[in-house]
C-alpha cells in the first residue's frame, strides 16, 4: 500500500504507521534519557528515581494516546499534536538551545565532552527527530484522509 492510497475498508496508511513507530522512538529515547541522567546525576538512585515517577507517567499518558491515535482518534492526532508536537518539543528544544546561546565560543561547548554527555545529546537527537517525523506523518494526505473518515 502506498502512502497517498487506502482502500475503501479503512486500512491504515502507512504514514500512521510511520507516526506511530515514531512516537514510540521518542518515548524510548525519552525513557533511555532520563534512566541516563538518573544513572550519570551521581547521587543514589533510588533518589533519583523519584523523579522518574512523573516522566514515566506522562509516557505512559503518551503511549495510550498513540493507540487511540494509531486506531484512528482524531482527538488523539491533536493531543499528541499540540502535546508532543508543541509543548514537548519545546521542552526538548529549550535547554540545548539555551546552551548555545550562551555561548560565545561554539567549539568549547564540544571539546572534552564526556562519553555521556555525548550519549544524553544523541539519544536526545534521537527524540528530537523522532517527534520532527511522527507529527508530520499524522498529517500526509492519506493520513488526514483516513483521520477524517473515521
Amino acid at each position: 500500500m502506498t502512502d497517498t492510497a487506502f482502500s475503501v475498508s479503512g486500512d491504515r496508511p502507512r504514514a500512521v504507521a510511520v507516526a506511530f513507530g515514531a512516537l514510540l522512538t521518542a518515548l524510548a529515547a525519552g525513557a533511555a534519557e532520563g534512566l541516563l541522567r538518573a544513572v550519570r546525576g551521581g547521587g543514589e538512585f533510588g533518589a533519583t528515581a523519584a523523579g522518574l515517577l512523573p516522566r514515566l507517567a506522562i509516557y505512559l499518558v503518551v503511549a495510550a494516546v498513540a493507540l487511540y491515535m494509531v486506531r484512528g482518534s482524531r482527538v488523539a492526532r491533536a493531543l499528541l499534536t499540540v502535546g508532543i508536537g508543541v509543548v514537548g518539543l519545546i521542552s526538548l528544544i529549550i535547554e540545548p538551545l539555551a546552551v548555545l546561546l550562551s555561548t560565545d565560543d561554539f567549539a568549547a561547548l564540544f571539546r572534552g565532552l564526556a562519553p555521556s554527555s555525548t550519549v544524553l545529546v544523541s539519544v536526545r537527537a534521537v527524540h528530537i527527530l523522532a517527534v520532527a517525523v511522527a507529527i508530520p506523518a499524522m498529517y500526509t494526505p492519506a493520513a488526514h484522509r483516513w483521520f477524517t473518515q473515521r
